[in-house]
């Protein structure tokens, strides 16, 4: 044997070791963590001047309050302990500028507007008790307010008008525990098993049936999770309209179909055997089927969403700058998100797009039920906006945004990752192209966009409200319905109104409307509305005139009034409908943003109903009117609690004013009908529950604008694309090879409830 062969083999084993070695340790070496790039710095100046539309800090919501406690000499109590007959601040907002003032600040190098709050007060504590407005500023240090009520309403809000508060709530809650249930002891503990903790209660609106009516049916449930889903079938109607809380009274009471005049005959029906009882089993804490515990453990993650290099888009302040769009954003108490100033390509397409209200109409043959239409604006779409849970509302990298509040109390609130800004790859082509005939070739661009978003929590539904902006220029607003459904006690005739979903619960038929307001400037102030469409025409094939051919043509229109452009709810509306600007594409067309609605809506509530004025935005599938600053919104907060008299009534927009070269607005209204089934237990999904609009570029480019996007990919047979150079995807296994920077997770949505 060669004396050297084994030192060789020596050799040899260790170089296979010392190569084994590396490659087991580059295997357990972990990925580099992914560095961000530097985020795109507003160069334009737009990110100080659309401060303009930025919400009240909590300085100067603080300095609204201390201005009008010294300055309007009568005592402010703080609103969450307020009682009926005294005086408090319901809400502090944004007094958003005049569009005028703001253009000429934004456009014209004018002075910046002066920055104003609007004060919303309850006067009870007078001898006319009153809902009154104000504007004070210029913040951050007031010095001056003026009321606006009249010059906004026509004349003095009614006192009955106002929004419950929720001291209201628990001056109510304390009337039926220590008046209205004291006198039925003996119902409620052998029927309930009432022991003061295991009831809660849902409320209904509008308060009665005409103006000056304050009385709200109590339904209630067992008090465990999710007790929506509860019903025991009993609900008691309370009379709160006297400011002097010791004249509340229990008008009439509802059980298992049954109606006697207050709890007093009921307790003596029942103690006389004279009361059919249903007892309902006791649910569990966690509620059972309605639980939203999964049921099944934990198993592998789901995908997750991140950015190799740090996020493309900017937020500064209330800024965002996102590849050719900006935009500055906001929250209103009442009517939620909305945004301002959108601009593409630094021109501006749309000066406000803002949600107005979330409406829902019930049946049922419970009275609780029945009578229920709600009108979220009014309980506060702002005020009710949920905090936000990383890599459940929102992908867990967005951009986390805390919004404030003050409304209900003299110190404003914070609401901690409230509002969330992200980039989502949709995971499909924005647009593509296999070539095989003649040249070989693809070409395509995914799919990815902007999305801001807010989720208000309103009783028991959840809405996510969506504003998504495109490579291609359009806007899409979108809103998921989710949360519980509501329900009534199963009884009578109940499956007429509704499915059956438990044992005694009735899921009840309602529909859902959601208004926005879109002011498009498209090309400048001043636009047209137009209508393109189709119609068949027949014809004699030229080159044989023997044939007839059925062709589609063009159809335009220029909708010249209010009422030509005011759309009903199921009727025909033309299927192209633009804003055309004063001005033309490269190809002599006029630059148009078109509208296109998504939408299932249910029937609006007939015309003939007392209250339908104060909702009859819900008439229209999209109304256009001349903008006007005394028009700011579609409806009021104050039209809940008094629909019979409504303080704002949308169909007095239209009256047939010209809408030619005009400033217009878009009003859209979107819905779906929801007949609760079983599979919304224990909770409605947003599968299927999404309406809203979309704003599309029309012939407003000489081209498709995205084709300037970096993301476009485009490679030939002829070339290499595996080459970074040439097929950037091509390199995602090195510049994607990273871990994401993902922050823990935390979540503030329990602390100050």
């Amino acid at each position: 044997m060669n004396p050297k062969l084994p030192y060789v083999l020596l050799v040899g084993a260790a170089v296979i070791i010392f190569i084994l070695s590396c490659v087991l340790l580059s295997r357990g070496r972990r990925s580099p963590s992914c560095e961000s790039q530097a985020s795109a710095v507003d160069k334009t100046g737009f990110m100080s001047q659309s401060l303009v539309f930025a919400d009240l800090t909590p300085e100067e919501m603080s300095q609204v309050v201390r201005y009008l406690q010294g300055n309007l000499g009568v005592p402010l109590v703080d609103a969450s302990r307020a009682k009926p007959s005294e005086n408090c601040i319901a809400s502090v907002d944004l007094q958003v500028p005049a569009k005028a003032e703001v253009l000429r600040f934004l456009d014209g190098g004018g002075a910046r507007p002066p920055r104003e709050a609007l004060a919303v007060l309850y006067f009870g504590n007078q001898a006319e008790p009153n809902i009154s407005e104000y504007v004070v500023g210029p913040l951050p240090t007031p010095v001056y307010h003026r009321d606006v009520t009249v010059q906004k309403y026509g004349g003095k809000v009614p006192y009955h008008r106002r929004r419950m508060l929720g001291s209201e709530y628990q001056q109510l809650g304390v009337f039926l525990e220590m008046v209205a249930f004291a006198a039925a002891p003996t119902f409620l503990q052998e029927v309930f098993e009432y022991d003061r903790t295991n009831v809660a209660f849902q409320t209904t609106v509008p308060l009665g049936f005409q103006s000056g009516d304050r009385s709200t049916w109590f339904v209630l449930f067992q008090n465990v999770s999710g007790f929506f889903l509860h019903p025991v079938g009993l609900e008691v109607l309370v009379d709160h309209s006297s400011l002097d809380m010791s004249q509340w009274t229990v008008s009439r009471v509802f059980y298992n179909g049954q109606y006697y005049r207050d709890m007093v005959q009921l307790e003596s029906a029942y103690v006389q055997g004279r009361i059919s009882v249903e007892k309902v089993r006791k649910a569990s804490w966690d509620g059972d089927f309605s639980s939203m515990k999964p049921r099944a453990p934990s198993a592998a993650l789901f995908p997750l969403q991140y950015e190799p290099q740090g996020p493309r888009y900017s937020v500064r302040n209330n800024h965002v700058l996102f590849q050719a769009w900006s935009f500055a954003f906001g929250m209103s108490v009442s009517t939620g998100l909305r945004l301002f100033d959108i601009r593409h390509k630094g021109e501006r397409v749309a000066y406000e797009i803002s949600v107005q209200e979330a409406l829902s109409v019930y049946g049922s043959n419970c009275p609780g039920g029945m009578s229920t239409r709600y009108m979220d604006g009014s309980f506060g779409l702002g005020r009710y906006t949920s905090p936000l849970v990383r890599g459940v509302d929102c992908p867990y990298s967005a951009t986390y945004v805390d919004t404030h509040s003050a409304s209900e109390s003299l110190r404003p609130k914070k609401r901690k990752a409230s509002l969330c800004i992200f980039e989502q790859n949709l995971g499909s082509p924005l647009r593509r192209h296999y070539s095989n005939l003649q040249s070989l070739y693809y070409g395509g661009l995914v799919n990815s966009a902007l999305v801001i978003r807010s989720i208000a929590t309103v009783g028991n539904y959840d809405y996510v409200w969506d504003f998504i902006f495109y490579q291609n220029g359009a806007i899409e607003g979108k809103v998921q319905a989710t949360g519980y459904p509501s329900s009534s006690f199963l009884h009578g005739d109940g499956l007429r109104y509704g499915n059956r979903l438990w044992e005694h619960t009735l899921g009840t038929i309602h529909t859902l409307f959601f208004n926005y307001k879109v002011d498009l400037d498209v090309g400048g102030v001043k636009n047209s509305l137009v209508a393109h469409d189709m119609a068949f025409e027949m014809t004699r094939a030229p080159w044989r005139p023997e044939q007839q051919i059925e062709r589609p043509r063009l159809t335009k229109k220029v909708l010249d009034t209010e009422d030509q452009a005011a759309f009903r709810l199921q009727s025909k509306m033309p299927r192209y409908i633009y804003f055309a600007a004063n001005s033309k594409n490269k190809w002599g067309h006029q630059r148009g943003y078109r509208i296109q609605i998504t939408s299932f809506a249910g029937d609006h509530i007939p015309e003939t109903s007392s209250m339908e004025r104060a909702i009859s935005w819900a008439r229209y599938q999209l109304a256009v009117t001349q903008r006007k600053e005394e028009e700011p919104t579609s409806t009021s907060i104050y039209n809940q609690n008094d629909p019979w008299t409504p303080t704002v009534a949308f169909a007095d927009f239209i009256n047939n004013e010209t809408i030619t070269n005009e400033d217009l607005v878009a009003w859209i209204t979107a819905g779906f009908l929801h007949i609760p089934h079983s599979e919304d237990i224990p909770n409605t999904v947003t599968v299927g529950n999404s309406v809203g609009f979309l704003l599309r570029p029309y012939n407003y480019y000489d081209l498709d604008p995205s084709i300037y996007s970096h993301d476009g990919v485009f490679f030939t047979n002829e070339q290499d694309f595996t080459a970074c150079e040439i097929n950037p995807i091509a390199c995602l296994p090195k510049t994607a090879s990273c871990l994401p920077n993902f922050p823990p997770f935390t979540y503030d949505g329990f602390q100050n409830m």
